[in-house]
């Protein structure tokens, strides 16, 4: 059984020790409404994790700009 975690984003990438560190962050409720990204979990992987890892998302934003989940924005200009 693979337990499933959930994030609205991350909060934080570091790199320090040889290992990449990165918070998973998710929306907590705020007075004003807006709401703000608190950590929850942190994931610690090797550099050749992150870097295989890289590789992987890469390939996956490939295939939704392929299937027109998501359209890359032009550069804007100054």
């Amino acid at each position: 059984m693979t337990t499933e975690i959930f994030a609205d984003s991350l909060g934080r990438i570091d790199f320090a020790g040889g290992v990449v560190r990165f918070e998973l962050a998710v929306l907590e409720p705020t007075d004003d409404g807006k709401g703000k990204l608190a950590a929850r979990q942190r994931v610690v992987m090797p550099i050749e994790g992150f870097l295989n890892t890289y590789k992987i998302m890469g390939e996956l934003i490939a295939k939704m700009e392929e299937g027109g989940v998501i359209r890359r924005s032009a550069t804007p200009t100054q």
